[in-house]
């Protein structure tokens, strides 16, 4: 259940610029109340109360009931702006509320169970792509961030929008499907895959270069050249080692 903030303002019965730099120099901020089919209603409210809840944060998603001078109105703030140099909120726009109204709201994305990550803990880091998302839903039940859970999500790998379940009826207003977080690579990650991969080419390579002939494959080979090695040595050791010059006889003589 959304919670409904209180903020106190005043009727400015006069609009223009005029009027709103004479509301400025009282140390309040002029603004509108508009829609639900009712005319605009012009309205100041305190410079500080407003810098303060505009700082606090989620201020463009909080419902504010606002108290003019006893009638109360139902409002969510649609937009403000800050004077560039000292952060003054100059302006501040109102939207009604009617009983049961659907509204389009953008709702801040938050991340949970980080260290479940596998992508984390192998030293990547969590960057959020998406920042906000624009979310249908009803005026009383507005969720507070979107919430993207980060277990087992590894390196290079993301969380879109529809891996997020919503709360009962909030959809998605837009009509593309936006990443929402994705695990980046710490330094050096690419070349160290690309050294693994290598590596590994390397190994599977290795055994079909280097391979050792199979048992038995040189040994008829060996055992012929022994045997005709072999043979030769001992036909010619036979033939010319074994043989002793004849002894001559001397010649008769006559």
């Amino acid at each position: 259940m959304t919670i409904v903030k209180e903020l106190k303002a005043t009727s400015r019965p006069r609009a223009g610029k005029g009027a709103a730099r004479a509301v400025r120099r009282e140390g309040r901020v002029p603004g509108v109340i508009y829609g639900d089919k009712q005319p605009p209603l012009t309205i100041s409210v305190d410079e500080a109360e407003l810098h303060q809840r505009i700082f606090a944060g989620h201020f463009l998603t909080s419902i504010y009931e606002i108290d003019i001078e006893g009638a109360k109105h139902r409002v969510i703030p649609r937009d403000y702006q800050l004077e560039p140099i000292r952060d003054r909120p100059v302006h501040v726009d109102f939207m009604r509320l009617g009983e049961g109204a659907t509204i389009r709201v953008r709702v801040p994305v938050r991340t949970k169970n980080a260290e479940a990550a596998p992508g984390i803990k192998r030293g990547g880091t969590v960057s959020i792509v998406t920042h906000s998302v624009e979310l249908r839903c009803p005026a009383d039940a507005i969720p507070e961030a979107i919430e993207v859970d980060l277990a087992g999500l590894d390196i290079n790998y993301s969380r879109h929008l529809s891996d997020v379940t919503l709360p009962p009826n909030v959809k998605s207003a837009g009509k593309i499907d936006p990443t929402l977080v994705t695990i980046v690579p710490p330094s050096g990650y690419a070349e160290e895959i690309k050294a693994a991969k290598e590596a590994a080419a390397a190994a599977a390579t290795a055994p079909a270069a280097g391979a050792a002939p199979a048992a038995g494959a040189a040994a008829p080979a060996a055992a012929g050249g022994d045997k005709k090695a072999a043979a030769g040595g001992d036909k010619k050791a036979a033939a010319g080692g074994d043989k002793k010059p004849a002894d001559k006889k001397p010649a008769d003589k006559k």
